[in-house]
């Protein structure tokens, strides 16, 4: 059973998407505004379904206060169907956009998937699950800050590092390249977000000379980039 937390002013498809996902064996948290939605999230659901046009904080303002508490997928539900306000969504770190209205056996099975990749990519040594992940051959030990595919290790810098570390602790989430360089340089380092580009160059570099056919750091264009939380 997962937890799904429901963030929409509409009463009426609100409940009729808690008793679809209670039939399910989900159990269903519902808020009607923003305020209300970031308070529940802290109590860390599995998922979230989260509308854009809200009386108060608005979706855009929810998930801004939000992504650096919770690791869940964010789907956004939104009548708003410009690719710009896609873009937006994806890139302050939703991992879905679902255009209202919408087919309800296609947004259960959004909710499926999405719960399915997350439980993929916790896939990991119950031992050492917060200083070890496994994606494929990839390993990433936190603990000693080392990245092995297979049995080689890949000799990345610290910016490197750092960067891979970021993306796989989030693995499906969207980084732009500006939040990137703000997680890794800091607000007040000295330089721009193209340095970024070169790094994950480099680092897609030394992952390809050992395991060449697969990608585990993937480019979302016109937004940033994501890790491969289904890379085998």
């Amino acid at each position: 059973m997962s937890r799904i937390l429901i963030i929409d002013d509409e009463k009426e498809l609100v409940q009729l998407l808690r008793d679809e996902l209670t039939a399910r064996g989900h159990e269903v948290l519902a808020a009607y505004d923003g305020d209300d939605g970031v308070a529940l999230a802290k109590q860390q659901p599995d998922l979230i379904l989260l509308d854009i046009m809200m009386p108060g904080k608005d979706g855009f303002e929810v998930c801004r206060a939000i992504r650096d508490e919770v690791t869940c997928p964010i789907l956004f539900l939104s009548a708003k169907q410009s690719e710009a306000d896609r873009v937006r969504g994806l890139s302050i770190g939703g991992d879905d956009y679902i255009v209202k209205p919408f087919g309800l056996r296609e947004l259960l099975a959004r909710i499926g998937a999405n719960l399915r990749r997350e439980k993929r990519a916790r896939n990991i040594n119950s031992e050492d699950r917060h200083t070890r992940l496994y994606f494929g051959k990839l390993s990433l030990d936190r603990k000693g800050r080392v990245v092995r595919i297979g049995e080689t290790v890949i000799g990345l810098t610290r910016r490197e590092y750092e960067i891979v570390e970021l993306l796989a602790m989030s693995s499906g989430q969207v980084f732009s390249r500006e939040q990137i360089y703000e997680k890794i340089w800091g607000y007040d380092a000295e330089g721009d977000s193209s340095t970024v580009v070169e790094h994950v160059k480099k680092i897609r570099a030394k992952f390809s000379e050992v395991d060449p056919n697969t990608e585990y750091v993937s480019t979302v264009w016109g937004i940033g980039y994501k890790w491969n939380r289904d890379a085998r």
